[in-house]
């Protein structure tokens, strides 16, 4: 489907990928783009319609569709990330990252596919990472929240299929943006993750590796798994 002419849901559209999703929609000729935070006040962008949606909080999500109740496109792209290991990690931290990076789309995909429906099927865009594919000691709760969250693509997928809803997982490495401010390597531009994304909504790709980085993980997930994290630990190790 053409994002030109239609309706489009973005959350976390206040800053970073959230923000060039917004952009790109722009660029693409969105007919009406919903741009939501928590924080309605941050987002910067003219010419959007501000929704406040919180992912955690039901409430917030079912005023939303019924603000929003001729969506197209859903971009799920809310995210945090604590820094959490999960054996030894606070496990309040841990909840937080899965109720936000996991619950948090599935309840706008739950609250959001019958107007999909409604509207022919349409497209949902979930932002997941490489790091749905491996883990770091310090990486624990993002890893199992993403690893949700590409699971939770895939059964998407499958249970829409029926009502013709295109589902698209986003996988990439580092991306310049706040939350990758404290971490060295090659990053990735917010602006290059949403244009593969709407390209890959645009040409009914399921599934974009936006970077070298995801690439390389991807290809590993057949090899044993002392193989595999010696190769991405040599790697990342440079």
């Amino acid at each position: 489907m053409n994002v030109e002419g239609r309706n489009i849901l973005i959350t976390g559209a206040n800053r970073g990928i959230g923000a060039a999703f917004v952009e790109e929609a722009k660029r693409r000729g969105a007919a009406k783009i919903y741009a939501a935070a928590r924080d309605v006040d941050s987002i910067a962008a003219a010419g959007v319609e501000r929704l406040r949606i919180d992912v955690t909080d039901p409430q917030q999500i079912a005023a939303a569709v019924e603000a929003a109740g001729d969506v197209h496109i859903l971009v799920n792209n809310a995210g945090i990330s604590t820094s959490t290991p999960l054996v030894t990690g606070d496990e309040e931290s841990i909840r937080r990252e899965m109720d936000t990076n996991f619950f948090g789309p599935l309840r706008m995909t739950r609250a959001f596919a019958p107007v999909l429906a409604r509207g022919g099927g349409g497209a949902i865009v979930n932002v997941i990472s490489a790091l749905s594919w491996f883990t770091t000691p310090m990486s624990g709760a993002y890893a199992a929240s993403k690893a949700a969250a590409w699971a939770l693509t895939d059964s998407t997928r499958l249970e829409l299929t029926a009502q013709g809803t295109h589902v698209v997982a986003v996988h990439m490495g580092l991306v310049d943006t706040d939350m990758s401010s404290g971490f060295n390597g090659p990053k990735v531009a917010p602006l290059a993750v949403a244009h593969a994304a709407l390209g890959a909504v645009e040409s009914g790709t399921q599934e974009v590796l936006a970077d070298d980085w995801s690439i390389f993980v991807k290809s590993g997930l057949t090899l044993a798994p002392a193989e595999r994290y010696e190769q991405i630990l040599g790697a990342l190790r440079g």
